[in-house]
């Protein structure tokens, strides 16, 4: 299954991350693509807190991994665009981070090759004017589910 849309301004962008959070399965791999810019960060910071999480939301370009505990379990943030290959990946716990976290959100996924569990959900946003094209593929049953819910969401009209 695959959803396209066209997102007009960060607040659109923010909408379909606090929606993607309602849909939520309940555990779920989301990899999220695009150029620098495109607002992957913004889409995960919107989910993250559309499911609890208050304080700072921090990038994890620097520190790779962010952790977040939800009411329902945790969430993990990766940006692996400092990753020069995905043998640099054995040390940060991936282990440990899939036994517990309920959701991942992994940004520039392509570095991570196969040390990164298969996603549920591919995102991919790209830079269209003044605003941004979104494309969710689902790529597992949790992705087609995940849509399935945002779409049920977005047929209600739900936008806050």
């Amino acid at each position: 299954m695959t959803l396209e849309m066209f997102l007009a301004d960060a607040e659109a962008t923010d909408l379909l991350g606090r929606q993607l959070a309602r849909a939520l399965p309940e555990r779920a791999i989301a990899y999220l693509r695009g150029e620098l810019g495109a607002g992957k960060s913004t889409l995960a910071r919107a989910l993250l807190r559309e499911l609890g999480v208050s304080g700072a939301i921090k990038s994890p370009t620097y520190t790779l991994v962010e952790r977040y505990v939800l009411p329902a379990g945790e969430a993990a943030h990766l940006d692996l665009y400092r990753i020069a290959e995905s043998g640099e990946l054995d040390f940060l716990g991936l282990d440990d981070l899939a036994a517990q976290a309920r959701l991942w959100l992994v940004e520039w996924p392509e570095r991570g090759g196969e040390s990164l569990p298969p996603a549920d959900l591919d995102i991919a946003l790209d830079l269209s004017g003044a605003g941004r094209r979104a494309r969710l593929q689902s790529r597992s049953p949790a992705g087609e589910a995940w849509l399935a819910g945002l779409s049920k969401l977005a047929a209600l009209g739900a936008s806050s």
